[in-house]
């Protein structure tokens, strides 16, 4: 069961420039109720195991700040998620204490409230689980439980913190957990172009971009995994890039044909500002990716049925392009490292 909480509310809350969007249950069809399909909710979801709360978030904040969660003390979960680079980093692989990096990129945490399972192959199940994911990867912040916990008990600003969130200072895993998910699910899409435009502003958009969307929604079939106003639909698809051992979703399922090589539909949302893409950062520009997709990728059993060959001409790369470029907030988030207790 989830709880939802008024984007009216967290604005009073949350970093400003931030706003919600959340995926559609169905593609409508006629054009105006395809328009309307991207337009954002007012409220966001929150379980009713894990309910919204002030103080919850600006813990959650602190921690995600916080260089303590790093076994040198130099690394934060903000060190991959810049609120300056859309809550990524722009590195085509993730590089935490482990100078040689990760395996795959840091993915944006726009509206990573809406998406489960989380994770480039989905071991994550909710968000809760995803933060001490990072926190024991001896790659990445290479931390373990008890020195993290040891550490923020011994800082009694942390205790303070825990007590005005939870009811009393006790620092533990599942309450970590909690502070991180409740903050995370408060980093929404900032308003961009698209969504004046859908709101009536006719001249929010260009000529170009309202044909690069309808193209988006017909002949790229762009839409049939990036729909709805967070532009993803949650799936796990082969989009006939992926090679070598990394097998995306396919390792949980190795049974199944279509899930091997099927990584996680990502947020086109600030998508102009997040290159370079894909789950391993092996594509450097939005030109690229549309020939990429207009090429079709490998031909094999996993590859989904939406990836063919699109024939794409010159102008209508120009203008997917040009429609792409309207998902960027007008201006990035603004999220400041809060005052940390020390």
């Amino acid at each position: 069961m989830r709880l939802w909480v008024s984007l009216t509310l967290l604005a009073a809350v949350l970093p400003v420039g931030l706003s919600l969007a959340l995926t559609p249950a169905t593609e409508p069809r006629d054009p105006a109720a395809v328009r309307a399909s991207y337009r954002r909710p007012d409220v966001v979801p929150f379980p009713s195991s894990n309910p919204y709360s002030e103080a919850k978030s600006a813990l959650g904040q602190m921690l995600f700040f916080d260089p303590l969660l790093s076994r040198s003390k130099t690394h934060a979960c903000a060190s991959c998620h810049k609120p300056s680079l859309s809550w990524a980093d722009g590195l085509p692989r993730a590089i935490g204490e482990d100078p040689k990096g990760l395996p795959i990129r840091s993915p944006t945490l726009i509206d990573v409230a809406f998406f489960e399972p989380l994770g480039w192959d989905g071991k994550f199940k909710d968000l809760e689980s995803v933060a001490f994911g990072p926190i024991l990867s001896p790659m990445n912040l290479n931390m373990t439980e008890a020195e993290l916990v040891a550490r923020l008990s011994a800082i009694p600003g942390y205790v303070d913190a825990f007590a005005h969130a939870f009811g009393d200072g006790a620092i533990t895993r599942p309450r970590i957990e909690q502070s991180l998910a409740t903050f995370e699910r408060s980093i929404v899409a900032g308003e961009a172009p698209f969504d004046r435009w859908i709101k009536g502003d006719d001249s929010a958009i260009s000529a170009s971009a309202k044909q690069g969307f309808e193209l988006f929604n017909g002949k790229g079939r762009c839409s049939s995994c990036h729909n709805g106003p967070s532009f993803s639909d949650g799936s796990f698809q082969d989009i006939g890039t992926a090679k070598g051992n990394d097998i995306g979703r396919g390792r949980f399922f190795p049974t199944s044909a279509k899930l091997k090589y099927a990584f996680k539909t990502p947020t086109l949302r600030d998508v102009a500002r997040r290159a370079p893409y894909m789950h391993d950062g092996s594509v450097a520009t939005l030109e690229d990716v549309i020939e990429l997709y207009n090429k079709g990728g490998i031909e094999r059993p996993s590859r989904s049925p939406d990836i063919r060959p699109l024939s794409l001409t010159a102008g209508e790369k120009q203008d997917l392009i040009a429609f792409l470029q309207t998902l960027t907030a007008t201006a990035p988030p603004v999220a400041g490292v809060p005052k940390l207790p020390r």
